[in-house]
């Protein structure tokens, strides 16, 4: 880096340094600032224009245009004054990012401008259909497509331009986006969660929310680093690289000090994200080298999906900022911990009561122990549609090792809740063990009741006090498809059991049965043990449980008809979006593939294989000239050298050509599962069999020949010793 670069890095340094105390002294009045929240609608909205509004958020009355129109142009004169020049209809498509397309507020008026902007425009936006994800949904022709405001998630101002939270969909009603089944999900365990509170004679509740708190990992690495590397600019991993000497073994880089660098990029991605209404709350190092984590408070769960795709988008824009660069792929590092998110859900009234609470003695709270048990129950009936969720490429190098749990879905409970279940199931009395005392041993410290369960960081379902940590989800994902599979299949089960309740003449002793008989039914999906271990794997196929190790072998399980009748029932997706959905995420495993081969491909005969070239070309020189200078010098470390190089040399030659006609054969076939299955069971292993020989290779070429960063220069180098 030259001097003038450090010299201007440090002064911008200093200056978002002090603009940061001067900001942070107002962190009360920053948040939010961008965000027309309720307090904004309060002072900018006429009363009557007000509660209208209110009305349509929290109970889903039509908005009236006429209402619109006023609340559009006070959304207008809000942004302006914030420096707004632009709106955009802000939305979630089948591509797992957002998307966007910015008008202007400008109007002509008499040969000049004004800024306008009207309720027809706040409501409804017109963008391109075909051009997105659609899964054989809409043809290139049919390209009409709808935006519409999704009220209950506020609009916000970044990059000058107002934001528009909508959903997305054609212009023949078809689902394109992944906010309004979100929205369709949320409204169902609504509906079922309210009738279960009704049976307890809770008249008071009005509405059921799914709240979500998803904890997301990410990685930082040196910009200049990154641009060297292929791999990461096309795939957001490594494709190639061998281990360094030292990973993360010594588990020093967790929790702990957090580097100038990386400290100074956490501090401004809060404040950007407290303008904007995201709660971030928790920022720590994670156990792999260059690898961190932020964590938001709970919020309803249309909004954590809104504010965490704002995350992601805000790391990213960030890290570049600050000379770095943001890795949000599930695997980007092999031999170190992958990237997840891990998605923590739970269930309140809008009293504020947590369906989820135990309660001091949870044996008793017949209430809580229902909603245990549907959700016990939707995730052992519906074991595929959570794998489904999670299903990627990249998920599948992170899942089954690095504290990341295995692809067998089971529910962790923790001892003193399973021990309740079998007490219930065998109608044996439960003895309530007394909390125990946590011994430090240092007089000055308080004594502290110790939690009743240990956690378990391998379960993928893992119950942890008031809420289910689902612990599967990748990194880049939107936690929009994961939530859906939540919400729709608990409350499923929720209507079953109201359904079953409605009709009992003895509710008390109706219920009694209704939980034991669910316990007997849905207990083997219970599981508070070790998820890696060999034996587990061994048990699940025992008790029947599915082990879908792959994103090949789980998506084909989407569109069963079992999972069509729930979709449809509760008005998630119809037949045709759930096979668009399976489509697309087919074919996306397979791009990703192709992709990912395209560019080892290109880097072995590119970059690897010159380089190796180059490097046996000055040993031969070398020793050569050794026996021109005299017959006597030996050239037995050249010599063996030469043909150890030339053998791997040969090798990864012939492994890159045996990977180009591995992809020549993915186009035999136009099914997408039978392309899926032969990307994983020949393209994949190709892939594999090259990076074998390619990560020898870096081992033994000199390092100056090698064509770009090694592990130990992306993990480290970010890390200066000052």
């Amino acid at each position: 880096m030259t001097y003038l670069r450090r010299l201007s890095l440090y002064y911008a340094k200093k200056f978002r340094e002090i603009r940061r105390l001067a900001a942070m002294s107002k962190v009360p009045e920053l948040f939010g600032s961008m965000v027309f929240n309720d307090s904004a609608m309060r002072d900018k909205l006429p009363s009557n224009i007000y509660k209208s509004l209110k009305m349509t958020i929290e109970n889903g009355t039509p908005l009236d245009l006429d209402v619109a129109n006023v609340v559009a142009n006070a959304m207008k004169d809000w942004a302006i004054e914030k420096g707004a020049t632009h709106y955009t209809h802000w939305f979630q498509p089948m591509t797992g990012i957002t998307a966007e397309k910015h008008d202007s507020f400008i109007s002509p008026r008499d040969g000049r401008v004004i800024m306008e902007f009207s309720g027809k425009e706040l409501i409804k936006g017109e963008p391109d259909a075909s051009s997105f994800p659609n899964g054989g949904l809409r043809a290139t022709f049919e390209a009409r497509g709808y935006t519409a405001w999704d009220p209950t998630s506020y609009a916000f101002i970044k990059d000058s331009t107002l934001y528009i939270p909508t959903a997305f969909c054609s212009y023949s009603g078809e689902v394109l986006d992944k906010k309004t089944p979100l929205l369709r999900s949320m409204e169902a365990i609504n509906r079922q969660a309210l009738r279960i509170l009704r049976l307890f004679g809770n008249h008071e509740a009005m509405r059921v929310n799914v709240t979500v708190g998803p904890e997301q990992e990410y990685f930082l690495i040196d910009k200049e680093a990154f641009l060297k590397r292929k791999d990461l600019i096309f795939t957001g991993r490594t494709l190639f690289g061998s281990k360094p000497p030292k990973g993360q073994e010594l588990e020093d880089h967790y929790f702990g000090a957090i580097k100038p660098r990386i400290s100074a990029f956490m501090r401004e991605l809060d404040e950007e994200l407290w303008k904007l209404g995201v709660l971030a709350k928790t920022e720590h190092n994670e156990v792999a080298p260059a690898q961190h984590e932020l964590a938001p408070v709970f919020s309803t769960t249309n909004i954590a999906t809104d504010h965490n795709q704002l995350t992601m988008e805000l790391m990213k824009k960030l890290a570049d900022k600050h000379g770095m660069a943001c890795l949000l792929h599930e695997k980007p590092f092999a031999g170190v911990n992958g990237s997840g998110k891990h998605n923590n859900w739970s269930l309140s009234t809008d009293k504020g009561e947590n369906l989820l609470n135990p309660g001091k003695t949870p044996e008793e709270n017949a209430q809580f122990l229902l909603f245990l048990c549907a959700v016990i129950k939707a995730v052992d009936e519906h074991q595929d549609l959570l794998r489904i969720s999670v299903a990627s490429a990249g998920n599948d190098h992170r899942l089954g090792a690095n504290e990341a749990p295995p692809a067998i879905i089971s529910i962790f409970l923790g001892d003193e809740l399973t021990e309740i279940l079998e007490c219930i199931e065998s109608g044996n009395k439960y003895n309530k063990k007394k909390a125990k005392k946590l011994e430090i041993g240092v007089d000055c410290l308080p004594q502290l009741s110790a939690d009743t369960t240990d956690r378990n960081r391998t379960s993928p379902f893992a119950f942890t006090g008031n809420k289910f940590e689902f612990r599967m989800l990748g990194s880049a994902f939107s936690i929009s498809c994961t939530n859906v599979m939540i919400n729709t299949t608990v409350a499923e089960a929720l209507d079953q059991f109201a359904t079953e309740l409605e009709k009992a003449e003895d509710f008390t002793d109706a219920l009694n049965k209704l939980i034991k008989r669910t316990i007997k039914e849905h207990k083997r999906i219970i599981f508070n043990g070790n998820n890696y271990s060999e034996e587990w794997v061994i048990e699940a196929e025992k008790r029947g449980l599915l082990n879908l190790k792959s994103t090949a072998e789980a998506l084909p399980l989407y569109a069963t008809e079992k999972n069509i009748r729930m979709f449809e029932k509760y008005r998630i997706y119809t037949s045709a979006e759930v096979h668009s959905r399976q489509e697309i995420l087919l074919e996306n495993y397979c791009k990703t593939l192709n992709i990912e081969a395209l560019t080892m491909i290109e880097m072995s005969n590119r970059d690897i294989l010159p380089a190796v070239t180059a490097y046996l070309a000055d040993l031969s020189q070398t020793a050569a000239q050794k026996k021109k200078i005299s017959p006597d010098l030996t050239v037995e470390l050249e010599e063996k050298l030469i043909q150890k190089l030339s053998l791997l040399q040969l090798s990864l030659y012939h492994r890159t050509e045996a990977l180009s006609t591995a992809l020549l054969g993915a186009k035999e076939t136009d099914d997408a599962a039978t392309q899926a299955t032969y990307f994983r069971n020949r393209v994949f292993p190709a892939m594999q069999e090259l990076r074998a020989v390619a990560d020898e290779l870096e081992t033994i070429v000199g390092r100056k020949y090698w064509p770009f960063p090694t592990y130990g220069d992306l993990l480290f180098s970010i890390y200066p010793s000052n």
